[in-house]
């Protein structure tokens, strides 16, 4: 299997906005960004800038280096 950093980002930001119970749109009201943006990530289709990684994980409270640890990913 070809490991593919955005998909995988876009899977753990789906875990952890998830466990908030949070929509992306929720999530996108919450952060600033636009849910279109958000909706991209979440499928990989975003290549996405550590800006806004560190916005996304202040928004979810967690780490930015949380937010990349793929390992967690269930």
């Amino acid at each position: 299997m070809q490991y593919d950093p955005l998909a995988l980002f876009g899977k753990r930001l789906i875990e952890l906005r998830k466990a908030r119970g949070w929509s992306q749109e929720r999530l996108a009201l919450e952060s600033g960004l636009a849910r279109s943006y958000v909706g991209g990530i979440e499928r990989g289709q975003r290549n996405i800038a550590l800006y806004n990684i560190c916005v996304l994980a202040a928004t979810l409270g967690v780490s930015p280096a949380s937010m990349l640890d793929f390992d967690e990913l269930k």
